[in-house]
């Protein structure tokens, strides 16, 4: 396989407490660098803008000659400023906790009272500054996080079109897979792992609402947690789905991903990152593994034989199960989705950007009629590879008291309940499922879109229960993850199994561009 490369130039932005370009930090790394005054919060941004202005260029009409990730969309303008303010507070004693003066990316979906717009990579909103932060951001700066930019993704979370290329929006680009750069990054949360995976922040946060933060992350060879719906604040994010949408931490490894979800959450999950550091950690869990699932690509069967006799090493009991989501629970989710878009989108419309148009005179859109007005008559740059036939479809839907939306939510509920994750915990008294989150990236195309080829997220999804990913392994260069994935509020079983897999396997590598 022909890889092109990045180059990095001069090592342009290295900080004196990271002495390689390639080093995969992780927080107790930084705090420590902090602690010991060889590292500060504002010499840490300056080292991530560098990364950035070398191996991304970030947002459309770079003039990067089709070399850049393309991960990041906008880069805050007061992130130094902000790390600034931090590094005087750790020197006069006070640390508000792990992720003080840590840079973090947002996806361009949640809102932000700040310099940085909130589009969803959507022309349509092309310069939209929110009034607020979202809940999960007011968080993170309590927390002491920095943050640093805003990340790519695939426009409208990867609603617009049957057709698209996740990692594509009119705003920004298509983001690269940062292994193969002719490789999709997955969606919609691309920029968001991409920007983790290729360090050019330390942590990030996507969001899901079937597959867009387990799939990137997988795909982008990193840790990601798609939480159990409600545990993080949904508010301020430009929605798809309110019963299945959820924000969530993506990080180099599952420890950080727990606690950058610490703070999202307000949770504490300090008992289970103590850690059990036995030999046999997950000696007396039974693990269901969907066999099915993982059965798409040899290659991928491999890693999976390799994972599961992991797994048992550890102490797992291993039960084989047959569970899969059936065509017709996918059509009725799908067509929960459509009312559920068509309705969130409004009320989002209403709630955040008309107040702000009207005081702009701005004419951003007010209905999801309008911005597929705005796109039809920006289509030159609006839909140059595909078109928004999803768009149109959950325009032309009813409110949420017509029977097909409360029969299609009613069937999603029933499968749950006698078929899904629920059902098969109950019957085989199983602690988590496990099985292959990914296929290996395919070829980015702008003519046919996304090539999947297996994948097991909607479980989860039409669940609303929490799934984790972790690095299992490699498909040549391209990265493969272990998905686990629980009832509803399991994250601590699931974060047990996933931290002693992770420090068993230490399957992640980076995509390292030294020297280049």
């Amino acid at each position: 396989m022909n890889r092109k490369r990045l180059s990095i130039r001069g090592g342009q932005g290295r900080a004196p407490g990271i002495p390689d370009t390639c080093e995969e930090y992780t927080l107790r790394d930084f705090q420590r660098e902090f602690g010991a005054g060889r590292l500060s919060s504002a010499q840490l941004v300056d080292y991530y803008l560098g990364r950035i202005a070398a191996l991304d260029c970030p947002g459309a009409g770079s003039d990067c000659e089709g070399q850049a990730l393309q991960s990041i969309l906008y880069l805050n303008p007061e992130a130094r400023s902000i790390a600034e303010e931090r590094d005087r507070e750790r020197r006069a004693g006070i640390v508000r906790g792990p992720l003080h003066g840590i840079p973090v990316v947002l996806k361009a979906n949640i809102n932000t009272a700040d310099q940085m717009p909130t589009t969803a990579g959507s022309q349509a909103l092309h310069g939209f500054l929110a009034p607020e932060d979202a809940p999960l951001v007011a968080k993170l700066r309590e927390a002491g996080a920095v943050i640093l930019g805003k990340a790519n993704l695939s426009e409208w979370a990867n609603f617009r079109s049957t057709h698209s290329s996740s990692g594509w929006s009119s705003e920004g680009g298509q983001t690269k897979n940062p292994y193969v750069l002719e490789r999709n990054p997955s969606g919609s949360s691309s920029g968001s792992a991409v920007a983790v995976s290729a360090n050019l922040c330390a942590l990030s946060v996507g969001t899901e609402t079937d597959g867009s933060i387990i799939s990137p992350a997988s795909i982008n060879g990193i840790a990601g947690i798609k939480p159990t719906g409600g545990l993080v604040s949904a508010e301020g994010i430009i929605p798809i789905s309110f019963m299945q949408d959820t924000a969530g931490p993506m990080a180099r490894t599952l420890e950080d991903a727990i606690v950058l979800l610490e703070a999202m959450s307000g949770r504490d999950y300090s008992g289970v990152l103590g850690g059990n550091l036995a030999a046999r950690p997950l000696e007396s869990m039974r693990l269901g593994y969907a066999e099915k699932l993982s059965r798409f690509l040899p290659q991928v069967e491999d890693i999976m034989k390799k994972s599961i006799a992991a797994l048992e090493n550890l102490g797992a009991e291993i039960v084989p199960v047959d569970i899969e989501p059936d065509e017709e629970v996918q059509k009725a989710e799908y067509q929960v989705l459509l009312y559920e878009f068509k309705y969130g989108i409004e009320q989002y419309l209403a709630r955040y950007v008309a107040a702000r148009a009207d005081s702009v005179s701005t004419p951003w859109p007010r209905t999801l009629r309008d911005i597929i007005a705005f796109n039809t008559a920006h289509a030159d740059t609006a839909m140059p590879h595909f078109a928004q036939e999803i768009l149109i479809e959950a325009a032309g839907k009813g409110s949420l008291e017509e029977p097909e939306y409360k029969n299609a939510l009613a069937l999603c509920r029933a499968f749950e309940k006698e078929k899904g994750i629920s059902a098969f915990t109950a019957k085989y008294r199983l602690d988590a499922i496990v099985a292959a989150s990914n296929s290996p990236a395919w070829k980015t195309d702008h003519v046919l879109g996304d090539h999947y080829v297996g994948g097991n997220t909607s479980l989860a999804a039409i669940a609303a229960a929490p799934h984790i990913t972790v690095p299992a392994g490699f498909v040549g260069e391209l990265p493969i993850g272990l998905s686990v994935f629980g009832v509803p509020h399991s994250e601590e079983v699931l974060f047990r199994i996933g931290l002693a897999f992770e420090r068993a396997v230490k399957a992640r590598k980076a995509p390292c561009y030294k020297g280049v």
